[in-house]
């Protein structure tokens, strides 16, 4: 399998590594030469790509591709992989399967309620306003070009590196209390085996939720990981009293309980970690 990843971040990455280990081949495009040659050193071809120019390389790259993940930032005026290569993925003669990474933010604050992937979008900014208009864009390139293509919205990722035991250890970690927040969250190596699940069988507009078992307080994780470790929590603040930022506050002005239960029937996918208690146990046994 040849596989093509626009915007070969921290998820990506993973998933990235994933296939490399299954002897596939892999190509990334990055923002700059110096990412390039660092992801280059782990056997990735890396590619830069801005989202203006596209280099012949990258041109030949997805006429190669058999698949295509998306996992680049949308830019102010969309997608910023989706104009410039729409025509060379109509016209690529390979490709079986493009899957483009979103977030469950699509879905807006729900009140803490259950959901699931029939739920109607109802996005609470600008953010994710676009969000659902580039989820759309791609779903139309596969109905205009007849190539599958299948939506991931992923909840709060999380992994090596990034988890609430760095947190605590690098002195970022708090503990907002907001009565009623709740929210999901998944590890990177469950993104990785979901889309790999996909791939096997893909659906031409799909729309999946990649996310945990267990929607709780974000607070709780904190708490948590510092029993684990025996590191000293942060002291618990009431919301009321938080000083945040823009994207802190939209996300704490939502709350909702996302089911996993499409991805675990359809793919049969049995989650690596379906509580952060698992994963942060492993994490911390790995020396995080």
């Amino acid at each position: 399998m040849n596989i093509l990843i626009l915007g070969l971040g921290y998820s990506a990455g993973f998933f990235a590594r994933a296939a490399l280990a299954r002897g596939w081949e892999v190509s990334g495009t990055v923002r700059s030469a110096e990412k390039a040659a660092e992801l280059s050193r782990d056997g990735i071809r890396t590619l830069v790509f801005g989202g203006f120019a596209v280099s012949p390389a990258l041109t030949k790259a997805v006429a190669e591709a058999d698949a295509v993940l998306v996992s680049v930032q949308p830019a102010e005026d969309g997608d910023p992989a989706l104009g410039p290569l729409r025509a060379a993925l109509m016209a690529a003669p390979n490709l079986r399967w493009i899957g483009y990474l979103s977030t469950i933010g699509v879905y807006g604050d729900q009140g803490g309620a259950w959901i699931g992937e029939d739920t109607p979008s109802a996005p609470t900014n600008a953010r994710t306003r676009q969000r659902v208009d580039i989820e759309e864009a791609w779903l139309q390139l596969g109905r205009d070009s007849g190539k599958p293509v299948q939506i991931f919205r992923l909840s709060g990722i999380y992994g090596p590196g990034r988890n609430a035991i760095t947190k605590l250890r690098n002195g970022t970690a708090n503990r907002l209390i907001k009565p009623g927040q709740i929210f999901n969250r998944i590890h990177v190596d469950d993104i990785a085996g979901v889309l790999m699940a996909s791939l096997a069988q893909p659906r031409q507009g799909a729309i999946y939720n990649v996310t945990d078992d267990e929607p709780g307080p974000p607070q709780d994780v904190i708490t948590f990981a510092a029993e684990l470790t025996g590191l000293t929590p942060p002291p618990e603040i009431p919301f009321e009293q938080a000083k945040l930022s823009q994207m802190a506050a939209s996300f704490y002005g939502e709350s909702k309980r996302v089911s996993n239960a499409l991805v675990k029937r359809e793919f049969g996918y049995a989650f690596r970690y379906p509580t952060y208690r698992e994963a942060l146990r492993d994490l911390a046994a790995a020396g995080e």
